[in-house]
């Protein structure tokens, strides 16, 4: 795997964070083997137009996918939480990364620089664990996750990892993009770092 697009200049030099080991695609492991092509595009999201820029991205990337609007709409709204949430809850760096299985963008991260997973694991957590969950439960926090878990068939989770352009400890709040055959292309749960 390789980072795609531009790293901002003077970022140091390192190799890319892991990818879950494999890919869950038409019941079988992609990418556990090598044989797929992996790639990730790296976008900084500045302080204070991370969600909009964060939207735009994925916008432009769906769309030169062929996606159809109302699935750009939902990735735009489901980008947009935790690009937000990074923004107000997290420092900087905020990443914006698409990894592309095959050519076709099927994950999306976005990465702050505070490595605590503990909370959103807590709500995502309890998100994968009940059937229906209402507001009030999530009055204080989780709403935009509840958002992100729901428009992403359940395919969110969060990972520590480290930011492409500091090389500092962060999380990423990952979810599955929708992809043209209507299906989901999700990474399998790593164990505790989901």
């Amino acid at each position: 795997m390789r980072p795609a697009g531009s790293i901002p200049p003077g970022a140091p030099d390192h190799p890319s964070p892991p990818l879950p080991p494999a890919v869950e695609r038409g019941g079988r492991r992609a990418g556990a083997a090598g044989r797929d092509d992996i790639r990730v595009l790296v976008r900084l999201l500045q302080p204070g137009s991370a969600s909009r820029r964060a939207r735009a991205v994925v916008r432009e990337v769906l769309g030169q996918a062929g996606l159809d609007g109302d699935a750009i709409a939902d990735a735009e709204l489901i980008v947009a939480e935790p690009a937000a949430n990074a923004e107000k809850h997290a420092r900087p760096p905020y990443e914006l990364r698409v990894y592309s299985l095959d050519a076709v963008p099927a994950w999306c991260e976005v990465v702050d620089g505070d490595p605590d997973v503990h909370e959103v694991r807590i709500i995502l957590d309890l998100l994968h664990s009940v059937k229906e969950i209402g507001l009030p439960l999530l009055a204080e926090n989780g709403r935009g996750l509840l958002m992100a878990h729901q428009l992403s068939g359940g395919h969110c989770h969060v990972r520590s990892t480290t930011a492409f352009t500091t090389g500092t400890p962060g999380k990423a709040v990952a979810f599955a993009l929708p992809v043209p055959s209507g299906d989901r292309l999700a990474f399998p749960s790593p164990g505790r770092d989901n």
